[in-house]
């Protein structure tokens, strides 16, 4: 597991990969950059002697599952999942932030762990459609969207949302989001009465870092 630092992923405390790798070819994927740039394979894997991680975690702590793969890709079998979730449900006290592109296989686990929240990947207009039609249904806890690299305007009604989350594309030649398109968001989330987290590779100027309920300090 990998503690967070200042300049890390701010809305979590550790990070958790028992999976890794990814079949996308996402243009702006900062992990399979990373990967490449070590000499590294991307291709799925998953790595057994990992899943006794989070017992040794002692402190109750937030933990991004998978943050270098996508978990509920369709070539990820069921077997990975189910371990991984044997750990999310043997580890009450930590929570566990799990984050796809492909909210249509969330179903099959319906009803989630109550320490499990469920976070779908929208960058742009179709995207977002298809993450609020397949996470009204999905049984947890919190269900979140980020909207991170954010690629263009979104209209949406967000109250079925728990959080959101919005970010810009990182690294060299990065395209960030115009302005209106991140206030679009941030208003209609206000609307929704929908906390709103905004990544620090925004640069907006004013900080709005809110946790979802019941997790508001």
């Amino acid at each position: 597991m990998n503690r967070q630092k200042p300049n890390g992923i701010s809305w979590t405390d550790y990070t958790w990969s028992p999976v890794t790798g990814c079949l996308n070819t996402c243009p702006y994927c900062y992990a399979r950059k990373t990967y490449e740039r070590f000499g590294m394979s991307f291709e799925p894997a998953f790595h057994y002697k990992r899943l006794e991680e989070p017992a040794r975690l002692k402190t109750p702590s937030k933990v991004f599952v998978c943050s270098v793969a996508d978990l509920f890709g369709p070539w990820v079998p069921r077997e990975w999942i189910d371990r991984v979730l044997e750990v999310v449900h043997a580890n009450p006290r930590h929570t566990f932030q799990f984050l796809t592109k492909y909210p249509s296989r969330l179903y099959r686990w319906n009803p989630w762990p109550g320490n499990a929240w469920m976070g779908v990947t929208a960058t742009d207009q179709p995207s977002m459609d298809k993450a609020l039609e397949h996470l009204n249904h999905v049984e947890t806890s919190v269900r979140f969207v980020s909207a991170e690299p954010l690629l263009g305007p979104i209209e949406a009604d967000l109250p079925e949302l728990d959080w959101l989350i919005i970010g810009s594309m990182t690294g060299p030649g990065a395209t960030p989001p115009k302005p209106e398109w991140v206030q679009g968001l941030i208003e209609q989330a206000r609307d929704a009465d929908v906390p709103v987290w905004l990544k620090e590779n925004l640069r907006w100027p004013v900080t709005i870092q809110e946790w979802p309920e019941p997790y508001r300090d």
